[in-house]
């Protein structure tokens, strides 16, 4: 064997496992990136199925009680505001969530004004309609607070894989992912009025 074939086999199988290593990182970037896709996507899901069930409640309420329409109003604002305001998965900056965010925090509030506001029609609490809504909307609601949680241990995992040294070096293209925060004024009590 000659003596200037072995430096140039050992180059070579360095080259070959740092390019291995490399694709090895970039492949870890694309499923984790995808996670967070999926994640997003059922957080997405989560919010369209609350936005359904709230026209379905809007109906049943106006359909059982001679109900204030400024607040049924105020709902469906709030829904069509939120429906309105789309966040792609491939552009998840804090300033587009938190655009969404307070979109959907809007429905949320008007949400809880009309379901406060119902206690004053007993015929209406007492309608079997209603109240399935309103379980599916108190599950909704736990769904969405679950897959909000889950996004953010998602983003947690990819922000953590493309930020980490050496990671870092061959994943530039790649750009951290926003996290889903409170809304702002979400550290104070709901106060509620009858």
């Amino acid at each position: 064997m000659r003596k200037w074939l072995i430096p140039v086999i050992v180059i070579v199988a360095i080259a070959a496992i740092i390019g291995f290593w490399a694709v090895g990182i970039k492949n870890g970037a694309v499923a984790k990136n995808q996670n967070v896709s999926k994640t997003w996507g059922d957080v997405q899901t989560a919010y369209q199925r609350r936005n359904d069930l709230i026209g379905n409640l809007v109906n049943t309420v106006k359909g059982a009680a001679d109900f204030e329409k400024s607040t049924l109003t105020a709902v469906v604002e709030a829904r069509a505001k939120a429906t309105s305001v789309n966040v792609n998965a491939d552009n998840l900056t804090p300033e587009k969530l938190e655009e969404f965010n307070k979109a959907q925090s809007g429905v949320s509030s008007s949400l809880s004004r009309l379901l406060v506001s119902v206690e004053a029609y007993p015929q209406l609490k007492a309608n079997e309609n209603f109240l399935k809504l309103q379980d599916e909307l108190a599950s909704t609601e736990n769904m969405i607070q679950t897959s909000r949680v889950r996004y953010n241990e998602s983003v947690v995992d990819y922000n953590s894989y493309i930020l980490t040294f050496p990671n870092s070096m061959f994943l530039g293209k790649y750009k951290e992912k926003a996290y889903f925060n409170a809304v702002e004024g979400a550290e104070k009590p709901v106060e509620v009025k009858f």
